[in-house]
């Protein structure tokens, strides 16, 4: 049975955008936000230290516009996670959430990410602590099936039901293993199996516990398959690659009519000309929209006049909008 239809309740149903470390700033959230009203967005992941200790006004750095959006942090030490929850909530975040999926070799170094899943109490204690921080606010987890060849379903409930004792009570499960050992962040994201039953079975064995579903989820179709088992998706590259789903998702689940690509970026010229009064460069935002006509005509024309123009000195909205041009004169020769 499904655990809520596809539509209305935004408390019911999470539609939630991976963070990707280096891609996802304030002006990718920003797109996003245009593309999907109802969706919940998640920086990179950033240290609890680097909040802490680094410059927080590129770090923390957000439009009003993005709401609502999760700080994603690392680490492993519950006062420190702590405070840098509660910095994250003076900075107007909407949720915390605690990295335990990642499985680079830096991360595994600084002992957080991924090999946490092999100490549920410490990650129990970092959750409590975080929540103590930030009352107010939602703390959550990503995290992975298991760890290495760790294939004990046992093993997986019993971090599930450590951390949730602790009071969380929302997880993103990555389904698939992280591999410590022998595979690159990259092939960790392709090579082990999915297994969306262990986020299937745990929604039912846990009900009162909202499972949200990641990993491979490529189009559509895919994603409403996860409906029926869990309480939402989160969408990793496909984001990206495809922004575009990320727009047909958020009218298909939250009901309204879908935009064409041109009008939702033209939606986005207010955002772009005021960041680039402010002195942004072009390119640090058109990089975000370069997969906006994948798939369509003219899309090889409009992602060439983006990445060759983009960097120019003086590179302003026209540029997007020659770019548009060509994707339609291209339909139009169709």
């Amino acid at each position: 049975m499904p655990t809520c239809s596809a539509a209305i309740d935004a408390d019911c149903l999470r539609l939630s955008v991976a963070p990707m470390m280096d891609w996802t700033d304030t002006h990718c959230r920003n797109f996003h936000r245009v593309l999907a009203p109802h969706a919940r967005l998640y920086t990179e992941m950033v240290h609890a230290n680097a909040v802490i200790h680094g410059d927080r006004s590129k770090l923390l750095k957000m439009d009003v516009s993005e709401h609502p959006v999760a700080l994603q942090l690392g680490g492993s030490h519950p006062e420190t996670l702590a405070q840098a929850a509660a910095i994250g909530a003076t900075h107007g975040f909407d949720e915390i959430n605690l990295n335990c999926g990642c499985p680079s070799d830096r991360v595994q170094a600084g002992r957080f990410g991924a090999c946490l899943m092999r100490e549920p109490e410490l990650v129990a204690r970092c959750v409590a602590a975080m929540i103590e921080a930030v009352p107010a606010l939602p703390v959550t987890v990503k995290c992975r099936l298991g760890v290495d060849d760790d294939q004990d379903w046992g093993r997986f409930l019993g971090f599930i039901d450590t951390i949730a004792d602790a009071g969380c009570h929302m997880f993103v499960i990555h389904a698939r293993n992280a591999w410590l050992r022998g595979l690159s962040p990259k092939e960790n994201r392709e090579v082990p199996p999915l297994r969306y039953d262990w986020a299937y079975r745990l929604k039912r064995e846990r009900p009162h516990l909202q499972v949200i579903v990641n990993g491979g989820i490529a189009d559509l179709d895919h994603a409403d398959a996860h409906l029926a088992h869990t309480d939402g998706a989160m969408l990793g590259r496909a984001a990206y690659h495809d922004p575009y789903l990320l727009h047909r998702l958020d009218a298909t689940w939250f009901g309204g009519e879908p935009r064409t690509r041109s009008a939702l970026l033209r939606m986005w010229q207010p955002y772009v000309e005021r960041q680039l009064r402010q002195g942004a460069l072009l390119k640090h935002m058109t990089r975000h929209i370069l997969g906006l006509f994948h798939g369509e005509r003219g899309g090889r024309a409009f992602r060439q006049i983006l990445s060759e123009g983009a960097h120019r000195p003086g590179a302003d909205w026209s540029l997007i909008e020659r770019a548009l041009d060509a994707t339609a004169h291209a339909c139009a020769a169709a």
